[in-house]
C-alpha cells in the first residue's frame, strides 16, 4: 500500500518526505497553509514548492475550482502546464459529479471532464466519490485514481441513523443494524466493494482512501487491500505512537547499567 500525505503545508511534506509516496491538496488546504505563514508568497510560487518538495514522480493532486466541463478542462490544462515541468508529478483532481442540485446542470460534467483530460494525457484523480458506482464510472472515463471519501460516508451513515458521534471516531460497519450486502455499511465497506469490482474486471484505476480521520480507518483501509491511503499529518504522527512503546523506552533508559553505557564511549 502506498501512503500519500493530505496537506499543503511545506514543513509537513518535508518532515514526512522519506515515508510518503505522494501528496493530495485542495484549495482549502492551500489557503490554510499560506495563511499560517509569516511572509507573503505568490500562490503560483507556493504550489510550485509543493511539487518540488514532494519530489520527482511522487504524485501531487491539484484541484480545479470550476464545475462545468469546459472550465474544468481549461483549468486542468493550466495547472498541468504550469506546474508539471517542476517535478513531473502533477495529477488533476476532478469531482466525479459537480451537480449541486440547485440548477439544471448535468450530472456528467465531471465525468466528461475526466474523459477529455485523460484524452490529453493528463493524469486525473476523481474525487468526492461516495459510491462504488461512481468509482466504476470514473474508471470508465479514464481516471488514474479514484478517491472514495470514507470519513464523510461514516458521518453520513451515522447522522441518518441518529448516532451521536465525533468526526474522529472510528465507525465499523457493525454499527448499523440489518446492514446487508446491498448497502454501504461504512467507509471501509465502500472501499471493499470498489476493490471487488475493480478486481473482477481488471480495472487499472488505483483506489485512494480519502477523508481519513484516524489511525483505525487507515489500518482498516490497508487491511482490505486499498492501493493508496491519503492521510493528514496528525494521523500519520499518531500511527507511530503507542503508550506501551513510550513505556518501553523509559524502562530501557532506566535499566541501562553504567557498564553497558560506558562501552559506547570507548
Amino acid at each position: 500500500m502506498r501512503i500519500f500525505l493530505d496537506t499543503a503545508k511545506l514543513d509537513e511534506i518535508k518532515k514526512m518526505s522519506n515515508y510518503i509516496d505522494g501528496v493530495t491538496t485542495n484549495p482549502s488546504l492551500i489557503k490554510e497553509a499560506i495563511s499560517e505563514m509569516n511572509v507573503k508568497t505568490r500562490m503560483e510560487d507556493y504550489i510550485g514548492k509543493i511539487c518540488e518538495i514532494t519530489g520527482n514522480g511522487k504524485p501531487v493532486s491539484l484541484e480545479v475550482i470550476s464545475t462545468t466541463e469546459k472550465n474544468m478542462v481549461e483549468e486542468a490544462k493550466f495547472l498541468f502546464d504550469k506546474f508539471n515541468n517542476i517535478a513531473n508529478n502533477v495529477v488533476i483532481k476532478i469531482p466525479v459529479n459537480t451537480n449541486d442540485g440547485k440548477s439544471q446542470k448535468s450530472n456528467y460534467e465531471g465525468l466528461n471532464a475526466i474523459k477529455e483530460i485523460n484524452n490529453q494525457n493528463i493524469p486525473v484523480n476523481a474525487t468526492l466519490i461516495m459510491t462504488p458506482e461512481q468509482a466504476l464510472l470514473a474508471s470508465r472515463a479514464g481516471a488514474n485514481y479514484a478517491s472514495p471519501f470514507i470519513g464523510r460516508i461514516d458521518d453520513y451513515i451515522r447522522k441518518n441513523a441518529g448516532i451521536v458521534f465525533d468526526k474522529a471516531d472510528y465507525f465499523p460497519s457493525i454499527g448499523i443494524k440489518e446492514c446487508n450486502d446491498k448497502e454501504i455499511c461504512s467507509g471501509i465497506d465502500l472501499i471493499r466493494k470498489i476493490l471487488v469490482i475493480f478486481k473482477n474486471y481488471s480495472i487499472k484505476t488505483k483506489v485512494i482512501a480519502a477523508s481519513v480521520r484516524n489511525v483505525i480507518q487507515a489500518r482498516e483501509a490497508a487491511t482490505v487491500g486499498v492501493h493508496i491511503v491519503t492521510i493528514p499529518f496528525k494521523v500519520l504522527g499518531e500511527m507511530i505512537s503507542h503508550p506501551k512503546t513510550t513505556e518501553g523506552i523509559i524502562r530501557f533508559s532506566e535499566d541501562t547499567i553504567p557498564e553497558y553505557e560506558e562501552m559506547f564511549k570507548k
